[in-house]
């Protein structure tokens, strides 16, 4: 490792998250984070760079002060509706009696040879599976022998302004971008366990203004998409159906919302209107306008990811972000999908003293975005979910360098990495 620290940079529509790890025994242990909230941000597009970038700074100073390490570049994490997953196929010839690093190298250079307009640019080409001589679901393919090696990828894209507006933001708050890495692939790295990866599973993570997906079978990813779709629907639908103001109705909704459960019929809350006057009322209104909402989201989520993926579809899903922290919503997801849902918060590489403070699905994001970075360094494993991207992205260069972003790239990697 040619670093000492690793920082993953979350900025989301409600928050911003920095999060800070040590690597000097070898693996992660993550021993700061900041915070701060996000207004400048609206469904993954930067709509006020000063705000976003005022933003940035705080919870960048945040970090700095609880982990004693200055900042100055991060893993961003990406999302959006902008964001597409694209699909698409490569072969070459096996020139040994083995499968090489050199062969794999070159099958994704053919797999990565697809058209990319001019306003997009790529974030990731990640391997599905490998096929050799015709039999297909090989994850780890070097060493094995054969005459043909074909790789089945997906290649998720951005828009090229929607990037650059957020790396503005970063730099002019004194952060570059080691690397951009679109969200659901950390998030996935965070609270995913191997044999869900294994059998599939769908990550969802609902933050306030998108709900990210990322679907992965056998290892590998097979869908990815950013739907328009968050928590701040449901503040909306409690701003209006209770007369509150935005910030009022976040409020009443993490302090006593819920989307399923029995509770007193009794149980009174108080809230602030917008005339300012002091008012009780039932909680159960709450479930009444939350509830609707909370199945609405699910079922949009649902269909994407039952229109985007084969007929077998995931086995289990896992809900991050901060609408998973509602109570009720994966008993709701439950009964939407009709498969196991859990909420997913992050564990790994967690030092004992912010276990409290890490331990939650709105820190999901961040939290991967350190072990992908992690990952990416020290090339610590071998397989299609992990090494084997971080190598694949190099891939790209011969497709991208005619409008110079595959260039960009490896220099904003080479000179940050020291």
């Amino acid at each position: 490792m040619s670093r000492k620290y690793i920082i993953g940079l979350d900025i989301g529509t409600t928050k911003i998250c920095a999060v800070v790890a040590r690597t000097e025994a070898g693996v992660p242990e993550i021993m700061g984070m900041g915070t701060a909230s996000s207004s400048g941000i609206k469904k993954g597009v930067v709509v006020d760079i000063n705000v976003t970038t005022d933003a940035i700074r705080a919870a960048v100073a945040d970090a700095e002060a609880s982990s004693g390490v200055e900042i100055k570049a991060a893993y961003i994490g990406v999302a959006g509706s902008h964001i597409e997953c694209l699909k698409s196929y490569g072969a070459t010839g096996i020139k040994g009696s083995e499968v090489t690093r050199g062969d794999i190298e070159r099958v994704m250079d053919s797999a990565s040879a697809l058209y990319v307009p001019l306003d997009r640019e790529v974030l990731h080409v990640m391997p599905t599976d490998f096929v050799i001589d015709g039999q297909g679901g090989i994850v780890r393919p070097t060493g094995m022998s054969g005459a043909r090696l074909e790789a089945n990828v997906r290649v998720i894209t951005a828009s090229h302004s929607v990037v650059e507006n957020l790396l503005k933001c970063c730099r002019k708050a004194g952060v570059e971008a080691i690397d951009t890495v679109f969200e659901p692939i950390a998030s996935c790295r965070s609270v995913a366990d191997e044999d869900e990866l294994d059998t599939g599973v769908a990550v969802v993570d609902i933050g306030g203004g998108t709900a990210d997906i990322g679907v992965y079978s056998e290892g590998g990813l097979v869908h990815a998409s950013v739907l328009p779709v968050g928590g701040n629907h449901i503040t909306n639908d409690i701003a209006i159906g209770l007369r509150l103001s935005q910030r009022e109705a976040e409020r009443v909704k993490i302090e006593h919302g819920f989307a399923l459960g029995e509770i007193d019929s009794g149980e009174m809350i108080d809230v602030r209107l917008m005339s300012d006057e002091l008012r009780q009322v039932p909680r159960h209104y709450l479930k009444e306008i939350i509830r609707p909402r909370a199945e609405e989201v699910i079922r949009i989520i649902k269909r994407e990811v039952q229109g985007k993926t084969s007929l077998s579809g995931p086995s289990c899903v896992v809900l991050t972000g901060g609408t998973a922290l509602l109570s009720g919503i994966d008993r709701v997801a439950e009964a939407v999908f009709g498969l196991p849902v859990r909420v997913g918060v992050p564990d790994y590489g967690i030092g004992p003293h912010l276990k409290d403070k890490l331990r939650s699905p709105i820190h999901a994001t961040g939290v991967g975005l350190v072990l992908y970075g992690y990952e990416a360094e020290s090339n610590a494993y071998e397989g299609i979910f992990d090494g084997i991207v971080q190598k694949v992205k190099g891939t790209t260069k011969n497709l991208l360098e005619v409008r110079g972003w595959g260039a960009r790239k490896r220099a904003r990697r080479t000179e940050l990495r020291g």
